[in-house]
């Protein structure tokens, strides 16, 4: 099964989980209501996510004149992706890491740490970029943020389902016994299938980014170093606001020792293996740079 094919079935089953959980409130009028709040949640979080992110994450961006080896190396990138220059953003923080947002590729930003330029060599960043340029091309970063918008939405059904039960409101159409098994599984459910769309466009990305810049070892050396050093310097802006861990390249958040089911990420080692393999067939691109 393709990338894309399993994010399209694990995003019908969060329509899913969002449908029946308005069912249980409401009937088939209820399930009506809680799509269409979900997709006007998806609308305003198209226009908005990644000034949003942006500003949380406290990135500011950056022009040639202030940054011309990384606005260049982003430029040649974008071209060899055939995608539109996108904007370039640099974090204050020291630890190694990058993401990518907007809702298509005309309104695209790229960030990255201050601490991933003195950490990685040229082509490893080289390797990130193209990474996050893989997102883009994808428009991976529209999908995170509509999962996380109907994740959001499933936790705020199940919040009105408890609500009602506590302050004696009438049964749900589910009954009551359904009701308790929505308000505590549903949610958990979404969690999971958001990470698991997560975890699966990241290997896409990985694999697009390194035909990009034709090095896959290139990018396997830099999940190895962003990894490593993750779990060591902390990343403020990333701990405040960590609902964004999953748009990174490497998870930000400093407690990263958990169980991989609830991991937003999948294990580095996995994605190095991947590289591997993909470095040790025929390169399907010349090297970049």
């Amino acid at each position: 099964m393709t990338g894309n094919m399993r994010t399209f079935i694990l995003m019908a089953a969060l329509t899913a989980l969002v449908m029946g959980m308005g069912g249980l409130i409401g009937g088939t009028s209820g399930a009506i209501i809680a799509l269409v709040v979900a997709g006007a949640g998806n609308i305003w979080a198209w226009w908005n996510s990644d000034k949003a992110m942006l500003r949380q994450q406290g990135a500011h961006e950056v022009t040639r004149a202030q940054a011309p080896e990384l606005v260049d190396m982003v430029a040649a990138l974008a071209q060899r992706a055939n995608l539109p220059m996108p904007k370039v953003y640099v974090l204050e923080t020291e630890q190694p890491n990058a993401f990518a947002t907007g809702r298509d590729p005309e309104n695209a930003a790229v960030a990255v740490t201050q601490g991933i330029m003195r950490v990685l060599s040229r082509d490893e960043l080289a390797g990130v970029i193209a990474h996050e340029l893989a997102h883009i091309k994808h428009r991976d970063t529209l999908i995170m943020t509509v999962t996380a918008t109907m994740a959001g939405a499933i936790a705020m059904l199940g919040n009105m389902m408890m609500f009602s039960a506590m302050f004696g409101g009438r049964d749900n159409r589910g009954g009551a016994l359904a009701s308790i098994l929505a308000m505590v599984f549903a949610p958990i459910a979404a969690g999971l299938v958001q990470m698991a769309i997560s975890r699966s466009r990241e290997y896409e990305a990985d694999r697009i980014g390194a035909e990009i810049c034709g090095k896959p070892m290139a990018l396997a050396g830099a999940l190895a170093k962003i990894s490593r050093a993750a779990g060591q310097v902390v990343n403020i802006p990333a701990e405040r606001n960590p609902a964004a861990a999953s748009m990174y390249i490497v998870n930000p958040l400093h407690a990263m020792r958990m169980d991989r089911l609830f991991a937003t990420h999948p294990a580095t080692e996995d994605r190095i293996a991947r590289l591997q393999a993909m470095a040790g067939g025929a390169q399907r691109t010349a090297p970049w740079g």
